[in-house]
C-alpha cells in the first residue's frame, strides 16, 4: 500500500477509534435515539440531493438503514448513555466479525474454519471476561445492547456484500435516508416530545457540532474512504487496520473522559482483539509460511 494511502487508512482509523469519545459528548446532552437520528440526517442531507442513488435495488438501501442505523447506532448509542464506557463499547461492537461469520454460513453457505473457530474462543474468552466484571460503569443491559449492536452491524455487512461493487458513498447516503425514520419514531416513543424539544433548544454549539461530525466526519468521510481504498488494496490488506480502531478508543477514553483501565479490562480486550486477529489475519499468515516454506 503506497505511503498516502496508508496515511488515510490511518487517519480514518484515527476519526473512527476518537469517535467513541465524540458520542458519549453528544450523549450528554442529546437523549440517545434523538442524537443517532441526527447522526443520520446529517449522513443523507443535503447529500440526496447531490449524490445519485446507487444502481441497488431499494429492499437493500433500506436494509442497511434500519440494521446499521436503527439497529447498531441506536442501540449502542442508548448503551453509552450510562450502561458502556467508550473504550468496551468500541471492543463489543467488534464482535460483527463472528455474528458476520455466523451468518455467512447460515445464509450464504460458507463452512466454518478451524482458525475461525479459534478466534471465536478468544473472544467468546473476552467477553465472559467482561460479564464477570460489571459494575458501576459497566452493566449486563450495556453489554447485551452493546452485542446485539453487533449482530445487526453483521446483518449490515452482509447486505452490502449483496450490494456488490458499487459507489458506496451513495450507499450510504441513500441507506442513511431509511434510517432516520425509525429512530426518530422511537425516540418521540420512547424519549418523548418534551425531551426532544428540551434538547433541539437547549443543545450547545459543541453538541451540535459532534452530531454533524456523527455525519459528516464518521459516516460519509470515514466510510467512504474506507470502501474507496478497499477497492484498490486487497481487504487482507486494509481490513485488518480496523482493529487498531478499539486501540485508539480505550486510549483516547481514557486520557480525554478519565476512563479507568483495569486490568480484567486491559486483559478482556487483549482476549477480543486476539480473537479479531486471528480471524482477519490467520488467511495472510498461511500465505505467508506457505511461501516461506
Amino acid at each position: 500500500m503506497p505511503i498516502p494511502h496508508l496515511l488515510l487508512a490511518l487517519a480514518i482509523i484515527a476519526i473512527w477509534g476518537t469517535n467513541f469519545v465524540v458520542i458519549k459528548i453528544g450523549l450528554e446532552e442529546f437523549p440517545p435515539l434523538l442524537y443517532a437520528s441526527l447522526r443520520f440526517a446529517f449522513s443523507c442531507l443535503p447529500w440526496l440531493f447531490l449524490v445519485k442513488r446507487p444502481q441497488v435495488p431499494w429492499r437493500l438501501l433500506v436494509g442497511t438503514g434500519l440494521f446499521l442505523g436503527f439497529g447498531l447506532f441506536g442501540l449502542l448509542f442508548i448503551a453509552m448513555r450510562a450502561d458502556i464506557t467508550p473504550g468496551v463499547a468500541s471492543i463489543v461492537v467488534q464482535t460483527q466479525a463472528f455474528f458476520t461469520i455466523a451468518l455467512a454460513m447460515l445464509f450464504l453457505r460458507e463452512r466454518l474454519r478451524m482458525f475461525q473457530i479459534a478466534g471465536l474462543a478468544l473472544c467468546v474468552g473476552g467477553l465472559v471476561m467482561l460479564f464477570a466484571n460489571v459494575d458501576g460503569s459497566l452493566t449486563v443491559r450495556g453489554l447485551l445492547l452493546a452485542l446485539t449492536g453487533g449482530f445487526c452491524w453483521g446483518v449490515a455487512n452482509l447486505i452490502a456484500k449483496r450490494a456488490g461493487k458499487v459507489d458506496m458513498l451513495g450507499f450510504m447516503v441513500w441507506s442513511s435516508m431509511f434510517a432516520v425514520p425509525p429512530l426518530l419514531l422511537a425516540s418521540f416513543w420512547i424519549e418523548g416530545t418534551s425531551s426532544i424539544a428540551t434538547a433541539l433548544m437547549h443543545a450547545s454549539a459543541s453538541a451540535w457540532a459532534t452530531a454533524v461530525w456523527q455525519g459528516v466526519g464518521n459516516t460519509l468521510f470515514g466510510y467512504g474512504a474506507w470502501n474507496w481504498l478497499l477497492a484498490r488494496h486487497q481487504a487482507t490488506t486494509v481490513a485488518p487496520l480496523s482493529l487498531l480502531v478499539p486501540v485508539v478508543a480505550m486510549l483516547s477514553s481514557a486520557l480525554i473522559l478519565d476512563e479507568a483501565l483495569p486490568a480484567w479490562k486491559l486483559e478482556a480486550a487483549a482476549l477480543l482483539l486476539a480473537g479479531l486477529a486471528v480471524i482477519a489475519l490467520w488467511p495472510r499468515w498461511r500465505e505467508r509460511l506457505r511461501h516461506a516454506s
